[in-house]
C-alpha cells in the first residue's frame, strides 16, 4: 500500500504538490483512479481521483477509518542532536517507525549542535509515517532548552537517562510504569548532560535511568528507550489479557 499525506483533505479534497507530483508524475495516476490518503492526525481515508494534476490532485473520499497509535499514553523523545545531522534525521526516521507522539531536540550546555531547523525533520517524519503505514505524525519541535523540558514535564512519567555513574539510576525496565497519560525520556549529548542539569531534572522529579552496561550513542539511546517502552506495555497487554 502507498500512502499520501494531506493533513486538510476532509476539506480541500486535495493532495500537496509534493504527493500531486508523486501521484500523476512517478505514478501515472489518472482520473478515477483510487489511492489512500492519510492526514497524519490518525485517519485513512479511501480516495478516487477526480483531477489528475501534477501540483494540486484533487479527489473524492470514498471511505475513512480512524487509526490511533496501538501504544496507550503519549511518548516524548527529547534528544540532544549529534554533531552530524544525518544522524537525528535517521533516528526521526526510525522513531516515527517504531511510534513516538513528540520528539523534542534538546539544547543543553554540553551539546555540539546548537541549531536545528525541524522542517527538514518534519519531512522526514511524514515519510517514515507513510511507509510505515501510520496515520498519526509525531509532533517535531523546534530546539528546545534542556531546562525547559525539565520544568514541562515534571508532572509526567519523566525520566532522564545519562551515563554519570557517580549519579545513581535504575535500569529504565524496572522503573517504567505503562498505563500512564504522558511518559517522557530525555536523552543528553555527546558528552552527557552537565551534572547540574541532572540535578535540576532530578529535584523536579525526573527519574534517572540507565539502558543498559553499553556506552551509546545519542541516537541509538533514543531509540532503545523508546523501543523498550513499546516492549513493556506489550508485555503488560499480554500479563493483563492472557487470551491474546
Amino acid at each position: 500500500m502507498i500512502q499520501f499525506y494531506a493533513p486538510d483533505i476532509a476539506d480541500t479534497l486535495t493532495l500537496p504538490e509534493s504527493d500531486s507530483q508523486h501521484a500523476v508524475r512517478v505514478l501515472r495516476l489518472r482520473e478515477g483512479d483510487e489511492l489512500t490518503v492519510v492526514d497524519g492526525k490518525g485517519r485513512r481515508y479511501r480516495c478516487v481521483i477526480t483531477g489528475a494534476h501534477q501540483r494540486h490532485t484533487t479527489v473524492e473520499i470514498l471511505s475513512s477509518e480512524t487509526l490511533l497509535p496501538s501504544w496507550s499514553g503519549e511518548i516524548v523523545a527529547a534528544v540532544a542532536p549529534s554533531k552530524h545531522l544525518d544522524r537525528m534525521e535517521w533516528m526521526t526516521e526510525k522513531l516515527t517507525e517504531i511510534g513516538v507522539d513528540r520528539i523534542i531536540p534538546l539544547l543543553c550546555r554540553r551539546s555540539e549542535r546548537r541549531e536545528l531547523k525541524p522542517e527538514r525533520l518534519e519531512k522526514i517524519a511524514v515519510a517514515a509515517m507513510k511507509q510505515s503505514l501510520k496515520a498519526v505524525l509525531p509532533v517535531v519541535e523546534p530546539m528546545t532548552p534542556v531546562g525547559e523540558v525539565t520544568a514541562r514535564y515534571a508532572g509526567a512519567q519523566a525520566l532522564i537517562a545519562y551515563c554519570d555513574r557517580s549519579i545513581p539510576r535504575r535500569e529504565l525496565v524496572a522503573t517504567y510504569r505503562s498505563g500512564v497519560p504522558v511518559t517522557a525520556i530525555m536523552i543528553g549529548p555527546e558528552g552527557d548532560f552537565a551534572p547540574e542539569e541532572i540535578q535540576a531534572a532530578l529535584d523536579a522529579g525526573w527519574k534517572p535511568v540507565a539502558l543498559g552496561p553499553e556506552r551509546l550513542r545519542t541516537e541509538t539511546a533514543a531509540l532503545r528507550a523508546v523501543d523498550a517502552i513499546h516492549i513493556l506495555d506489550q508485555y503488560r497487554s499480554i500479563t493483563d489479557n492472557p487470551e491474546i
